[in-house]
């Protein structure tokens, strides 16, 4: 017959230690690797492996969906767009089936050459922003601008859009 051995059960809590301190399972786990991939090759892998670390740490800052600002006038809407990196030539402005799309692309090459290593690196990436138009935009007269990374959609509003709110009095019935 087998020997029954009582442990004492100890109950922890999964909360985090200080008030307001999130939670993060994986946070040590990715510590730990950070760790090897710092340390890994002393001596002659050092310098392109550090190279290689910094491509995988910018990699994570690869071109994403661009945040925008819109917003309206008694004359029209303006989105606005932060798309630094990108030329007027990347991007794309489309008007079509009562939405209005904005397309980039972004490609950059960079190549690192020393007496002992070689490091050759190619990033693309591109995103896509589409916004349904109200049927207060005049989409013939629409404007699009980009200066020093911003790109500036203007949409005007219709003449009826313009016009002054008519204020209805209420009376009791």
């Amino acid at each position: 017959m087998a020997t029954e051995t009582k442990l004492p059960v100890t109950k922890s809590s999964t909360a985090p230690a200080v008030a307001g301190e999130t939670w993060r399972p994986f946070q040590a786990l990715r510590n730990e690797i950070d760790q090897i991939f710092d340390n890994f090759g002393n001596g002659f892998w050092d310098r392109p492996f550090r190279s290689l670390a910094r491509l995988e740490r910018d990699l994570s800052k690869s071109i994403s969906t661009p945040a925008v600002d819109v917003a309206e006038s008694d004359k029209a809407y303006e989105i606005t767009a932060e798309l630094p990196g990108l030329d007027e030539k990347n991007i794309d402005v489309k008007v079509a089936n009562g939405g209005l799309t904005i397309t980039g692309e972004k490609r950059e090459e960079t190549e690192e050459k020393k007496k002992d290593y070689y490091v050759s690196e190619r990033r693309y990436g591109t995103f896509e922003r589409y916004f349904t138009l109200p049927d207060s935009v005049n989409a013939d007269k629409i404007e699009a601008t980009f200066k020093n990374g911003v790109l500036k959609v203007t949409l005007p509003k219709t003449e009826e859009a313009q016009k002054p709110a008519k204020t209805i009095s209420v009376k009791a019935a």
